[in-house]
């Protein structure tokens, strides 16, 4: 009988579980006795380390022609309900259709949502890029900008959140605004983080580096306070200060797919679900977790994976190897990725590359800017449909950074 593994997922964790498990039960010769399933909504991956910029083209690439070339079965739907104990997962159609998928090993890669808390205004009035049709509905509202009367609101974004994805939305938002406005419109972005100062998970280290190219970039920064409200006409603080503003863009926070809390087990903060070295979820017999649904240690000194495509990236391959390699009989895979860098994009002025969760400042301005451009558009795509090449890139101790 065909042993089955489900993935729900198609992000950067879920597609490559299913390129590492292929991997696997090609490597076992098992081609024919394990059936890989991926669910989700399309046959895409939706590069969302992108979506703050201003061109949104070739932003979704179709993964049809890989799932094929390496055997995998996508399903296009959503995981609604995991029923552990009788290891099977309901599933939604994209077509309304309901239907249960029974699995040996299921693997969740369900990814993670833009945290929203209740502000009063915010679900009705602020944009975000979160997702690939917020970043669309964002763009269409900024071109239509243009059709409004000039005023002084009508010029300025708010940008909620001083984190990496606020950072990188606002550097690009001065020049983006003007190529929509004119080259002279007197243009306003403002960048409101509650922390005492702009980056506050990015550390003291590239601090100062971050603040002079906002600075340059023309972008405000109004630190230690908070929106607290959002209308139509702008955001209030939570110091009471008005901002007037046409467009505001919500950036703060990220949780754990809905589905994770599931999985019976002691959840951190942000929602995700413990794993073991393996990725194994704590307490849960059959299932593995990755990518931003995973709290995975990184190394011996205590660093946890992020919420990020870089560590997405090696989940994504350990997690599948490991749901794979139990059904064929190979030895299973520790996580570990003890290397660690970051690349912000910071707009006109260039971006920023740092090493180490100190986050010590190697390449600025044009220097990172090269390696933001070569991650942004090469490293995180998908490889071509090619069954040898993607299994030579697809192996669990695979070095996401050299």
């Amino acid at each position: 009988m065909t042993q089955q593994i489900v993935i729900a997922g198609s992000g950067f964790a879920g597609l490559w579980a299913a390129l590492s498990a292929a991997r696997a039960v090609a490597l076992a010769g098992r081609d024919g006795d394990v059936a890989i399933t991926v669910v989700s909504p399309a046959p895409q991956l939706h590069i969302r380390p992108r979506l703050y910029e201003a061109v949104l083209e070739g932003i979704a690439p179709d993964l049809a022609a890989l799932f094929e070339a390496v055997g995998v079965r996508h399903v296009s739907g959503v995981v609604t309900t995991i029923h552990a104990g009788r290891r099977a997962v309901d599933v939604t159609g994209t077509d309304g259709a309901r239907f249960t998928l029974p699995y040996d090993r299921f693997v969740l890669a369900a990814g993670s949502r833009l945290f929203t808390p209740p502000i009063p205004g915010l679900a009705e009035h602020a944009f975000n890029v979160d997702q690939l049709d917020s970043a669309h509905a964002l763009d269409a509202h900024l071109k239509a900008l243009a059709a409004r009367p000039e005023t002084a609101a009508r010029n300025t974004v708010v940008v909620a959140g001083g984190g990496f994805t606020g950072i990188e939305t606002a550097a690009e938002m001065p020049d983006r605004l003007r190529a929509i406005l004119g080259a002279d419109a007197k243009v306003r972005v403002v960048v409101v983080e509650q922390a005492p100062a702009i980056g506050p998970d990015l550390g003291p280290v590239p601090r100062p580096v971050i603040e002079q190219a906002l600075a340059e970039c023309g972008v405000e920064i109004v630190a230690g306070t908070a929106v607290a409200a959002v209308d139509a006409g702008g955001v209030t603080t939570s110091t009471g200060e008005r901002i007037a503003a046409a467009t505001v863009v919500w950036t703060a926070g990220a949780r754990a797919n809905p589905l994770a809390a599931q999985i019976s087990s002691g959840h951190d903060r942000f929602g995700r679900v413990p794993a073991d070295p393996f990725l194994r979820a704590v307490g849960s017999d059959g299932i593995f977790v990755t990518g931003d649904v995973a709290r995975a240690a990184t190394d011996d000194l205590g660093n946890v994976a992020a919420m990020s495509c870089q560590h997405a990236l090696s989940l994504g391959r350990v997690a599948g190897h490991n749901a794979a390699a139990e059904l064929v009989g190979l030895s299973t895979h520790p996580y570990s990725q003890p290397k660690y860098v970051t690349c912000l994009d910071l707009g006109p002025w260039g971006a920023l590359f740092t090493e180490g969760w100190d986050r010590q400042v190697r390449l600025t301005r044009e220097e990172g800017k090269a390696v933001k451009r070569e991650i942004n558009t090469k490293w995180i795509y998908p490889p071509q449909p090619d069954r040898a090449a993607v299994f030579a890139i697809a192996n669990p101790d695979y070095v996401i950074v050299p």
